[in-house]
């Protein structure tokens, strides 16, 4: 009896120390705590940094117009070219907005001050004050349209000087033939459009027009000039292989633009963009 007395004390002792024993030293505590403060503030810290210096999803505004397949209001996605721009934008954690005109409107809207757009596209390089370029955001064989039985024969750009040409009011072409035109060299016929530059080459109105080849293979299978296709071919030399640019303003705000949209360029692969776009076509 006195030996289990005994053993139930040592118990009860037990029982009593555990319950008043703290889960931890109370010496402890202070520094736990001064620990867990430092955590929470850190977590809180982190979590600011992260917001402030998250970029703020901003739009660009851009002009352009209908030319298929690079750009146009009814193109799947806006066009190749709208593809490509988007795609580098978003790449860096920003939005596109794409307003379609006719081309001279095109670029007109842009140079105006209260219009809100900070660049037109696609547009090949050429010189100006107005406007600084992106970087390529695509290439564009540029040639010749010509009569399936009256092909044009040259070696030169001299020897186009012989034939007259079609050429859309106020487009580049390349410099060498731009040259020519303004010096009354070169005969042309100005154009509203590369669709109207397909009708009369094929009525033989003119010889020949400059134009885009994925221009003119995308609009010659359109309903309404699919019928013009055997009249048409495009000559087997090419005036130039151009490069497709965004053209900025020339202000401060285009070229903040500018660096923008060309680090996103370098993110993205642009010609699998273009050649995945023109071959869903």
């Amino acid at each position: 009896m006195r030996t289990g007395g005994f053993n139930l004390s040592i118990k009860n002792a037990n029982r009593q120390a555990l319950l008043s024993t703290p889960l931890l030293p109370v010496k402890l505590w202070p520094g736990a705590l001064r620990r867990f403060h430092l955590l929470l503030v850190s977590i809180f810290i982190a979590t600011l940094l992260c917001v402030v210096s998250a970029p703020k999803a901003e739009t660009l505004k851009l002009s352009s117009l209908n030319w298929p397949p690079y750009s146009g209001p009814t193109l799947k996605d806006g066009g190749a070219c709208v593809v490509v721009a988007r795609a580098a934008l978003a790449a860096m954690g920003h939005e596109l907005q794409v307003d379609y005109f006719p081309w001279s409107r095109t670029v007109r809207v842009v140079t105006r001050d209260d219009s809100g757009y900070q660049g037109y596209f696609p547009e090949y390089h050429h010189p100006t004050d107005k406007f600084i370029f992106s970087d390529s955001m695509g290439q564009s064989p540029l040639g010749i349209l010509e009569q399936s039985q009256h092909p044009i024969t040259w070696s030169r750009v001299q020897d186009l000087n012989a034939y007259t040409l079609g050429v859309v009011r106020d487009y580049v072409n390349t410099q060498a033939l731009d040259e020519m035109i303004a010096i009354g060299a070169q005969p042309v016929e100005l154009v509203s459009s590369d669709e109207h530059n397909i009708r009369k080459v094929a009525t033989g109105r003119v010889q020949g027009a400059v134009m885009d080849l994925y221009v003119y293979q995308f609009l010659i299978e359109q309903p309404h000039l699919s019928e013009l296709k055997t009249r048409l071919q495009f000559n087997k030399q090419l005036l130039e292989s151009k490069q497709l640019y965004i053209a900025f303003r020339n202000t401060p705000e285009g070229r903040r633009w500018r660096e923008i949209y060309n680090a996103g360029l370098a993110r993205i692969q642009v010609e699998q963009l273009l050649k995945d776009y023109l071959q869903s076509l």
